[in-house]
């Protein structure tokens, strides 16, 4: 091999440009090495920042050493063959799942080059193994996903091969819905912005870089998502350092780029987002790829903003072991693709060059296809996950939020002039954003104004609802800021900011617009912990006002859906019925360990009936606690939210024909108090399950169905159910009355099933 320096030139390209120098890329380790050591890479010579035109004719100059370049070589063909390993495998069904990064190694290497391991915040997606192996992914960590091997970093057996995650690397676990992972990296980075801003955390950041750089690739297809433009938006408009790398291969499975995209070109459609950099290159080339990648993140390293590297790659297998290309694709465009093959294209320049000869690349490729076939047999040799261990990690195993440390309730004293539950909320928030500097509050509206200069002339917003109102005034826009109108904006940046060690306190401004953003929610939110086995989190609170009875709320601001969310496993689900409960239960969430979802009853925010006095700044209700409202001996009812007090009123009127109910207000709802309502049974053997959720599939259907399953021996009458009917909520007064359950209906069940 030579051991002179060589100076790598496109000769297509004429305007002179200053030399780039570029680190070395990360060794790749042995495959039978466990642990890792987190290390930042070699520190990188700055360039001359470029100015940010979307095309250069200009001479690209890299210097590299002859063994940076074979290294680069070994790690493209690497990646290479670990996905032929995995198709081998797969082919003699001992993995059970395959999708490649071939042909988008170039550019992927390039990008682990001249980013920092362990320093940098990486979101790949699917195709990114090459940049896996250069960060410093062996071939066996690999391999273990591809086997479902119990220790495989990425996932523990948990999710398909090719879903990278890996906390010593800063390689945030990935999952399957494309695109969701674009707004959780603007998160990252934000975290890294807010944590900048906020006085009280200065000094106190763990793994937070002055120059960081946050990496999120995609491909063509997942540029039709609205998260990608979303993503985008708040990015630029905050000037993010965040590096979009669009690997462009042409086709979204079988969907080509000019179906998806208007004009066949992505970049050409962003490239007027403000302090966002672009550059485009061929992502087959290694040199072209580098030259661009430097300087994207030149850009976003000097705080200018993000960047936008569009790489034309090819697929030069089918999209998955799922997909056969040849179905769509005729063989004329297959072959021309082939052409364009980066490690015969880089193979073929390393030769041309007399960095290595024909000899020597062939002894490189013996050595890694070696390589790759023992970190194979290593692999399937590994233990596959103990079936015990299927529901660890559905929440922390660190944080019990239903535990006595959480219950400050009975020795509570409360002072103070009776407060609404809006009162009683926006105390907790305050009282909590002062003891933890960490908490940054954010969502549509919810700032008190977003142009701060005419703060001290105008009242203030602070929340449809003023719930939040005076929280930016008592700790300023770095903590308490507006988001744009997109719910998948709010959760997926706060999923991004919690994950770097923030805790964020969202809102989303009615539950009827919650649904833009369930991808995340579902998908994202609530799995991170279990997908990753523990290895990733994101605890955080999302507020939300819901519910009907408020003549005029109609379909789209009455809406009750929380069954659709508590059987979601990972996510807690906390509903009060009044002031008190409300400001406890929310101290908790905020203090949990997990996401959290608080629904807030928007009729009972300024209720005369719900009002308390202010309980101490330590006042905790820990979940899963019920609250017995009122004893009874004759009738039991499970109830929460604006249910409880119209089971009170028809309570009370049974009380006159001589019937005790007992009401049980169950206040959390996942997890919720299963021990109240077996003690509260067995005491009554007469129940009624009462909510606001539509009856069939309703939230009650499964507290009744457990009842009839465990308790039934106990029932001296059939679980009674009220809800509101299978239909929506409407805007006529009468129409919402006959919809939503009243005092009457409940008055009705209690008389039925106490005469049964």
């Amino acid at each position: 091999m030579k051991t002179d320096t060589k100076v790598l030139k496109l000769v297509r390209r004429t305007e002179p440009l200053e030399e780039i120098s570029v680190a070395a890329p990360a060794p790749v380790r042995e495959s039978g090495q466990n642990s890792r050591k987190k290390a930042a890479a070699a520190s990188q010579a700055r360039s001359k920042p470029q100015p940010p035109e979307t095309t250069r004719e200009s001479l690209a100059g890299l210097e590299l050493s002859p063994e940076q370049m074979v290294q680069i070589y070994r790690t493209m063909y690497l990646s290479r063959r670990i996905d032929d390993k995995e198709i081998q495998l797969k082919g003699q069904n001992k993995i059970f799942f395959q999708i490649s990064g071939a042909g988008h190694e170039a550019v992927l290497v390039a990008a682990g080059t001249v980013l920092k391991s362990g320093y940098d915040w990486f979101y790949p997606y699917y195709r990114d193994r090459a940049l896996c192996l250069q960060l410093g992914m062996t071939p066996l960590e690999q391999l273990l996903s591809a086997v479902a091997a119990d220790s495989d970093p990425n996932s523990h057996g948990r999710q398909m091969p090719s879903h990278w995650g890996h906390t010593e690397l800063n390689i945030v676990s990935q999952s399957s819905p494309t695109g969701t992972q674009l707004l959780q990296a603007v998160g990252a980075a934000e975290a890294g912005y807010r944590y900048k801003l906020i006085k009280e955390l200065k000094g106190r950041a763990e793994n937070f870089q002055a120059d960081e750089v946050v990496y999120v690739s995609l491909g063509d297809g997942t540029s039709s998502e609205g998260e990608f433009w979303e993503a985008l938006n708040t990015a630029s408009n905050l000037k993010l350092p965040v590096l979009f790398l669009l690997e462009d291969n042409g086709y979204a499975i079988s969907v080509p780029v000019e179906v998806q995209t208007p004009g066949g070109d992505v970049s050409r459609l962003v490239e007027n987002f403000p302090n966002l950099h672009m550059e485009r290159c061929d992502g087959t080339d290694v040199i072209e790829s580098l030259a661009a990648l430097r300087r994207a993140v030149e850009h976003c390293r000097r705080g200018r903003g993000p960047a936008f590297v569009h790489a034309r790659v090819i697929r030069p297998y089918s999209h998955s072991l799922s997909d056969d290309e040849r179905l769509y694709r005729p063989d004329e465009e297959r072959t021309a693709e082939s052409e364009r093959d980066p490690i015969k294209r880089f193979g073929a320049l390393l030769i041309d060059e007399g960095i290595v000869d024909q000899d020597e690349l062939q002894r490189i490729k013996t050595a890694i296809d070696r390589e790759v076939n023992e970190a194979a047999d290593e692999a399937l040799a590994s233990p596959q996950p103990d079936p015990d261990t299927a529901t660890l990690y559905v929440y922390s195993p660190d944080v019990d939020p239903t535990s006595e440390v959480f219950d400050t309730e009975a020795s509570a004293e409360l002072s103070g002039n009776p407060g609404t539950m809006v009162d009683l909320i926006n105390r907790c928030m305050h009282t909590e954003m002062a003891r933890d500097p960490r908490i940054v509050v954010f969502g549509e509206d919810v700032a008190d104004c977003s142009r701060e200069e005419y703060l001290e002339t105008v009242k203030g917003k602070g929340g449809v609802f003023k719930v939040t109102a005076n929280l930016q005034r008592k700790f300023g826009s770095s903590r308490v800021f507006n988001s744009p109108l997109a719910e998948a904006n709010i959760v997926g940046r706060a999923i991004g900011m919690a994950t770097r060690g923030l805790k964020p306190v969202v809102e989303i401004q009615f539950f009827d617009y919650i649904w833009p953003a369930m991808h995340q929610i579902r998908n994202e939110l609530a799995l991170l912990r279990w997908r990753s086995g523990n290895e990733w989190k994101a605890p955080l609170v999302m507020r939300v006002p819901i519910g009907g009875y408020l003549k005029g709320g109609a379909v789209y601001h009455s809406q009750s859906g929380v069954s659709t969310f508590t059987q979601i496993p990972g996510l807690r689900v906390v509903y009060p019925s009044n002031a008190l409960d409300a400001n406890g239960l929310l101290r908790t969430a905020i203090r949990c360990d997990d996401p959290v979802l608080f629904l807030e009853h928007k009729h009972l925010y300024r209720q005369a009936y719900n009002k308390s006095k202010y309980p101490p700044d330590n006042f905790m209700i820990p979940f899963a606690k019920a609250r017995t409202v009122r004893e009874g001996k004759d009738a039991s009812i499970i109830t929460y939210g604006a249910l409880v007090q119209r089971s009170l009123v028809a309570a009370k009127q049974a009380e006159q024909q001589g019937i005790s109910v007992e009401i049980i207000d169950l206040r959390s709802l996942s997890p919720y108090d299963w021990e109240a309502i077996v003690t509260s049974v067995k005491k009554t053997n007469r129940v009624i399950v009462a909510h606001e959720d539509s009856l069939s599939f309703g939230y009650g259907a499964e507290i009744a169905a457990r009842i009839a399953n465990e308790l039934f021996e106990f029932l001296d009458a059939p679980v009674k159910r009220v809800a509101a009917l299978d239909t929506f909520v409407a805007y006529a007064p009468q129409l919402e009355d006959a919809i939503l359950p009243q005092v009457t209906d409940v008055a009705r069940a209690i008389q039925e099933v106490t005469s049964y």
